[in-house]
């Protein structure tokens, strides 16, 4: 069986990556390993972390910004219609469902 490796860059105070199926904290392991099947259809990028992936410093954490800030990526549909929709193809407030395992790659102290 064949591993492949990723390396991915996150803000520091990023939280730890959740358990699937456990709710989601913003940690942006997801969208920074691979783009959703919506952001694949909108940027038309297959690789890397998704172009749409933005940090929230007050309450650090990552959100989508198609849900945050869609007319920053889709200025020719309107804002209710985009959030509504990308809400439910992300499926926003599902829980974690990334089977990505995430190394922080620190050593404990």
């Amino acid at each position: 069986m064949r591993s492949e490796w990723q390396t991915i860059v996150l803000h520091r105070d990023a939280p730890a990556k959740p358990a699937p199926g456990a709710p989601c904290n913003g940690c942006g392991v997801c969208c920074a390993a691979a783009p959703c099947p919506a952001a694949l259809l909108i940027f038309r990028s297959r690789r890397g972390p998704c172009p749409a992936l933005e940090w929230q410093p007050a309450p650090a954490h990552y959100r989508c910004g198609l849900l945050t800030s869609p007319s920053r990526h889709l200025r020719w549909l309107p804002s209710t219609l985009t959030r509504r929709l990308f809400t439910r193809w992300i499926a926003a407030g599902h829980g974690c469902d990334s089977d990505v395992e995430a190394d922080t790659g620190i050593a404990p102290p």
